[in-house]
């Protein structure tokens, strides 16, 4: 354990958001997710877990130590519904709020799952919950830390 940093964050993980600069992006995906073939692709190169937790606990952890980026309108991702784009689950309004909670005032933007598939191919990393519920799959595209004053 370390003091300060939220328990649910695993070396790896920790290893990876701190690996990662401004602009990079992080996917964090759902067990029906290809997670495997992906992170194969990644910056990375390996799938990452946080197995035990869902995709809006992970996502609270992944933002306790990781900014969003400020600079850019696809701050952060969600999977689509199939056939109704414009559709909110249940579990992506969980991760919004989540994001919310952490300071960002902007929507989250939707992405087609096929669009989803080939963004994930190019992030830094791929981390896998345990989330059950569909369409608990997200981008999220790390920013800066202000220099103090």
């Amino acid at each position: 354990m370390l003091k300060g940093i939220d328990h649910r964050l695993n070396a790896d993980v920790l290893y990876a958001l701190r690996a990662m600069g401004h602009g990079d992006y992080l996917i964090i995906s759902d067990t029906n997710f290809p997670a495997d073939s992906i992170a194969r692709k990644t910056t990375l190169g390996k799938l990452l877990r946080m197995e035990n937790l869902t995709s809006a606990e992970a996502v609270n952890a992944v933002l306790s130590v990781m900014p969003l980026d400020t600079f850019v309108d696809d701050f952060a991702g969600r999977m689509e519904v199939v056939g109704d784009a414009a559709r909110i689950e249940p579990v992506q309004q969980e991760v919004a709020a989540e994001v919310a909670a952490a300071g960002e005032s902007r929507q989250m933007i939707s992405i087609e799952r096929f669009a989803f598939y080939e963004l994930a191919s190019g992030a830094y990393a791929v981390i896998q919950t345990g989330e059950r519920r569909f369409y608990g799959c997200f981008m999220l595209r790390k920013g800066v830390i202000p220099p103090e004053e």
